[in-house]
């Protein structure tokens, strides 16, 4: 039996408007008549959030409950699946502004497990934002008056993976010890002559190891979508994963859901990448010594489980001279990344200014010596 449709759409008991998320209050607002609606306990206490079997994910062997079927629109331009209130007929990509036509296309995605909700609110990413836009020399001056008066930024929760996994790992290698050997050297002195001179030599004993390492992976974060830049989505890092909550559609009231389009296997791939350059960093220290040189590692790994997350993002787009400029703003923290138009003008006006100040320290040095030889000359 298919899963059925989930809407997320929350009326307003008093008027009928709709609710929407207040980001940090843990509530349900209405704009239109300022009606409040606690949002329903979730029973999480302390309790961590379920994992779901890695194998089960691939194969889609997975209970009604854990899938949901949603209609996303996929945007032409940077590829984002983006989920669309049905009543809408076109709309703009939030992550780069691209006209989007939707559709009422449904797809069979893996639920998310988790969401980290909104701490910040629409409000405080765009003074954070305009602190981060003040600091970029050579930007248009037009781009700060957009952060200041431009159109609302738009609150988006992005896909992740996460991954848990126990490894242990076999190596083999060496392991350098760097000693040193005393020798007579001939140099040779400015005059053209020569001298023997004792010098320390340093040398690198290298001797065979072999041994075993293991690590618990927990929650390694693979980013489930490609819409943004990599470089974009690191930059917020980090993430505190310890204030995700149990999946509720009530904490997407107003805001827009992308879907993931990088695959559960995928993900997996980039999560192993990580896990290896850990792994890497373990054999290192276990081999010890002064220099480490590793031959081989063979990792196996079991109990491989994961978790569909959503984490908070305010969104921007501004367009300059025919291109698209994203921003991106972390929901939780407010750190920021983007990227950013040059501006020809004041990069030319900095050149000038620039050639002008060099010109005058070059005119000020000139007269200074001019006037040192004629007081030379008096004495």
């Amino acid at each position: 039996m298919e899963p059925a449709l989930e809407e997320h759409r929350f009326p307003c008991p008093q008027c009928g408007g709709d609710l929407r998320f207040a980001p940090g209050e843990g509530r349900l607002l209405c704009d239109h008549c300022g009606h409040e609606e606690p949002l329903a306990d979730t029973g999480r206490g302390h309790q961590p959030i379920p994992e779901t079997d890695f194998r089960r994910g691939v194969e889609m062997a997975l209970p009604d409950s854990e899938v949901q079927l949603a209609r996303f629109s996929r945007c032409p331009n940077c590829g984002a699946e983006v989920e669309f209130d049905p009543d809408l007929h076109a709309a703009e990509c939030p992550f780069c502004a691209t006209p989007v036509v939707t559709d009422t296309g449904e797809s069979r995605h893996i639920k998310p497990r988790g969401v980290a909700p909104f701490r910040l609110t629409e409000t405080e990413a765009r003074e954070a934002m305009t602190r981060w836009l003040g600091k970029l020399w050579f930007a248009p001056s037009g781009l700060v008056d957009y952060a200041r008066k431009g159109r609302a930024l738009q609150g988006v929760y992005v896909p992740y993976w996460t991954f848990d996994a126990d490894t242990r790992s076999a190596y083999r290698g060496q392991r350098g010890t760097v000693y040193y050997e005393t020798r007579q050297v001939r140099v040779r002195d400015q005059r053209g002559g020569s001298r023997i001179e004792t010098r320390q030599v340093a040398r690198i004993r290298w001797t065979p190891v072999a041994g075993r390492v293991a690590r618990f992976f927990d929650d390694v974060l693979v980013l489930a979508s490609r819409a943004l830049p990599e470089g974009h989505t690191d930059a917020l890092e980090p993430w505190d994963l310890s204030q995700l909550e149990p999946y509720a559609p009530e904490y997407l009231a107003g805001f827009r859901a992308e879907g993931y389009t990088i695959s559960l296997q995928d993900g997996m791939t980039e999560a192993r990448a990580q896990m290896d350059r850990m792994i890497e960093r373990d054999v290192r220290f276990d081999i010890g010594g002064d220099r480490q040189q590793i031959e081989g590692i063979d990792t196996q790994v079991s109990g491989v489980t994961f978790k569909h997350i959503l984490l908070p993002v305010w969104t921007a787009a501004y367009r300059y001279r025919g291109r698209s400029f994203r921003f991106v703003v972390n929901g939780q923290t407010g750190r920021v990344q983007g990227e950013r138009p040059w501006s020809a003008v004041k990069i030319v006006v900095a050149a000038l200014l620039g050639l002008a100040l060099a010109a005058a320290v070059a005119y000020g040095l000139q007269q200074a010596n001019q006037q040192g030889l004629i007081d030379f000359r008096s004495y």
